[in-house]
Parts: structure tokens; C-alpha cells; sequence
């Protein structure tokens, strides 16, 4: 297993692209595959997709300089190539809030199509619980060998494991030299393979438990707990509210005390992971707690549209514009943003909700199917709403907002006395 490694990446996304760069620069042979041709002719010319991500390009330049990274849009054929093969293609909800395995049943009958013996492929992507051994497995015994040939079989031709992903964008090198990679396999040997792999591709240590129901938990476990640790938080910003009493005061000096590990309110949870993975927890387990966390956080831009619309005398007719198309600062990225949510409750109240974010483009706002504040700042503002709080905003004068009577900080990240010295109200979440 520490001989001659090659390791295919499937899924060459915000996490597959750098777990696949961290395994070259470790001197393993890499394909990554991926189905946009976009990404894999940008990786195929050494240039990086990701430009925000920190460190990705120069580590990316040098694995393709060496020769230790390549990519393709032929997934069977480089697996066919390959010992090691590595899933992060995404799971994410259908319309009803079911896991989505369209992208993963996919990719693995194309992973099948090209299985060797001996093999040990992992899964990284975030699933409900069973999906690795039941749903991933099967589809890998049915691997389309010719007619007439005994199939490929787990545990004694091909071994599986699952290891969650446990990285933040924006950080992704960093994080995974930083936290314990979680592995856990269908039975020990394919365990013992997948630690032996990750031992060699990574610096940090290697983490293994029972089984990969176990390390499927793992990461619904955390991406649950800071869900519910969330809705906590803005159920305490809703009682300081009705209290006059400043949360983000309350909370810090409660967190003072070393059990006390209270996170953040704010105008909702957004990205791939939160608002998504409890809903992957509720699909094989009856469980009170997500599920209310759940409303309770999809709830809370509702909640700020209202204490804006009181704090201005309605938003009929009225202009607002939210800062920050990202899901959170400093990265492109939508999935799940608040900012689809504040537009929606902004427009059900009859108020023009103009987005603006400096990642984004006008015509990609457009495509998102929001309005652009464009030219920025817009003519006229009744009011602004801080979404994501982006480094760039940092030296934005408000006053160049005309119109503006109030600032809805859904972050609690601005200044109250900064705001109101310019003669703006200052409305914060829980202040």
C-alpha cells in the first residue's frame, strides 16, 4: 500500500481539488476526474480554479510542474489506472429535502466500469448513514464485468471505506493538516488500507473507528452540533430582543466559563454543510433537536425582515440592499446563502431587494436569480442588510447610501456607534 500509489480524485470541487493537490505534493500520482470541462482543462493547464483558495494555486503549479497531476473528464479510464480511488463528488437536497445521490450513483457506475482487483476506494462526501456499505457498495459490486465473469466483490476484491471531509473553503490545505482524518472501512482490512493511504498523503494524524457507520456519524454528528448550537444562539438573540439586553455581551462572558461553548446569532446558516447534513441525520433517525434547529435557523431572515420593516415603517415600495452573495465572508460561494432568503422575505413585503457582493459579477447575481445593486451604491437605499461582512466591506462608507435610515447587521459585525454617529439606526441580531 506504500509502494507505488496512484490515486484518482473524483469530484475535483472546492475539496476534491486540494485533498488531490495534497496527495501530489506527498509524491503520489494523481488524476483527478471531474465531469466539467471547464475545471479539468483549467487543472490540465496548471491554472487554478479556485483562485480564493489559500495556498491552492502555487501547490497546484507545482504538482503539475512535477508531473504528479493531471485531470480528465474520463473517470472509468483513470480509475482503470489507479489503486486508490477517492469520492467528493456532492450530495446535496432534492425539492423535498432528501439527500440528492444523482451525482454520486453517477460516479460510481463509472467507477465501477473501471475497477481493478485490489482497489480501495473511499468516500468523502458527506451521506446519510448506511449509504456507504449499502448504496456505494452495491453499485461497485455491480462493476459490468463482461458476461460471463464473477463480478468484483467487497472485502475480497475491493475494499471500502468512508472518511469524512472536515475542512473549511477558503482553508482547505491548512485544515487538513490541522484535524484527525476519521476513517473508517466495511470490515478492518479495508480500515487498515484506507489509514495507510491517508498516513502517507497527509500530515495529520489518522483517526480510525469501528466501522464507516461510525465515521459516517462523525460528520453528521458535528455539522448537527453546530446547527443546534446556532438555533440555540438565535433563540437567545430572540429573548434579548424582547429583553433589551445585548446577546453577543451574554454570550461572551458565558462562554467565559469552560463548559460553555455558545456560537454565534445571525440572519440564518448557509453553505454546503450546516444547513443540509442534519437533514441527511433525519432521513434514518427520528431526532426532536435538528429538525427544530432546522426552522429555527431557516427562520431567523424573517425574523430580521421584521424587526427592519418596524424599525422603518414598512417596506412597501422601499429599496433595501443586503451585502454579501456568499454564503459567508471572503469565499464565492452561494450554497443555501441567507441572501436567498432575506430577497424572498424582503419581496414578500412588497421592497426591492438589490444584492450586492464583490466576488460576484452583476450578470452572475442575475443568473442566481437575484437583482444586482448596480451601479453600487444604488441611487437610493431605504435600508441595508450585512449578509456576509466580506473583508472588502471593511473601508465602505454607508453614509454614501442615500436614504439610508437603518443598518441591519445580520452578522453583529459593525460598529453600533460607527453607524449611528453617521445618523443611521443600528439594528443588530439579539442587540
Amino acid at each position: 500500500m506504500t509502494g507505488d500509489l496512484s490515486v484518482c480524485i473524483v469530484g475535483l470541487g472546492r475539496i476534491g481539488l486540494p485533498l488531490a493537490v495534497q496527495c501530489a505534493s506527498k509524491g503520489l500520482r494523481v488524476t483527478g476526474c471531474d465531469i466539467a470541462s471547464d475545471i479539468v482543462d483549467a487543472i490540465s493547464a496548471g491554472e487554478c480554479p479556485y483562485p480564493d483558495e489559500e495556498g491552492l494555486a502555487e501547490k497546484l503549479r507545482a504538482a503539475y510542474a512535477a508531473g504528479l497531476l493531471r485531470a480528465t473528464t474520463d473517470t472509468t479510464a483513470a480509475v482503470r489506472k489507479s489503486n486508490i480511488v477517492v469520492i467528493v463528488v456532492p450530495v446535496g437536497l432534492t425539492p423535498e429535502k432528501r439527500a440528492d445521490f444523482a451525482a454520486l450513483d453517477d460516479a460510481a457506475r463509472a467507477i465501477a466500469a473501471g475497477l481493478q482487483g485490489q482497489t480501495l476506494v473511499i468516500l468523502e462526501t458527506t451521506v446519510p448513514l448506511g449509504t456507504t456499505r449499502k448504496r456505494l457498495g452495491a453499485a461497485l459490486e455491480a462493476s459490468g464485468l463482461p458476461a460471463g465473469r464473477q463480478g468484483l466483490r467487497l472485502g475480497r476484491d475491493l475494499f471500502l471505506a468512508y472518511s469524512p471531509e472536515r475542512v473549511f473553503v477558503g482553508r482547505v490545505l491548512t485544515d487538513l493538516q490541522r484535524y484527525p482524518k476519521v476513517v473508517g472501512g466495511i470490515d478492518a482490512e479495508s480500515t487498515r488500507r484506507a489509514a495507510t493511504f491517508y498516513a502517507r498523503a497527509l500530515d495529520a494524524a489518522v483517526l480510525t473507528v469501528a466501522n464507516c457507520e461510525t465515521a459516517e456519524l462523525v460528520k453528521l454528528a458535528e455539522t448537527t452540533y453546530r446547527d443546534v448550537n446556532i438555533a440555540l444562539a438565535n433563540e437567545f438573540a430572540r429573548i434579548a430582543d424582547e429583553h433589551g439586553v445585548d446577546v453577543t455581551e451574554a454570550i461572551a462572558a458565558a462562554n467565559s466559563q469552560p463548559f460553555s461553548h455558545i456560537h454565534q446569532p445571525g440572519v440564518g446558516v448557509g453553505g454546503h454543510c450546516i444547513p443540509v447534513y442534519p437533514r441527511f441525520l433525519l432521513e434514518t433517525a427520528d431526532a426532536r433537536l435538528p429538525e427544530a434547529a432546522r426552522e429555527i435557523n431557516d427562520d431567523m431572515a424573517a425574523y430580521a425582515i421584521e424587526k427592519l420593516a418596524h424599525a422603518i415603517d414598512g417596506l412597501e415600495g422601499k429599496t433595501v440592499v443586503i451585502l454579501g452573495l456568499s454564503y459567508r465572508p471572503d469565499v464565492k460561494e452561494p450554497a443555501f446563502s441567507s441572501a436567498f432568503l432575506l430577497s424572498k422575505e424582503l419581496a414578500a413585503r412588497g421592497a426591492r431587494a438589490l444584492v450586492h457582493d464583490p466576488y460576484f459579477t452583476p450578470e452572475e447575481v442575475r443568473a442566481l436569480g437575484l437583482e444586482p445593486a448596480d451601479p453600487f451604491p444604488p441611487e437610493h437605499a431605504d435600508a441595508v442588510v450585512v449578509q456576509a461582512w466580506h473583508a472588502a466591506y471593511r473601508d465602505l462608507d454607508l453614509a454614501g447610501f442615500r436614504g439610508c435610515k437603518a443598518v441591519l447587521d445580520g452578522r453583529n459585525a459593525l460598529s453600533r456607534d460607527k453607524i449611528e454617529s453617521l445618523g443611521i439606526r443600528y439594528l443588530g441580531i439579539g442587540r
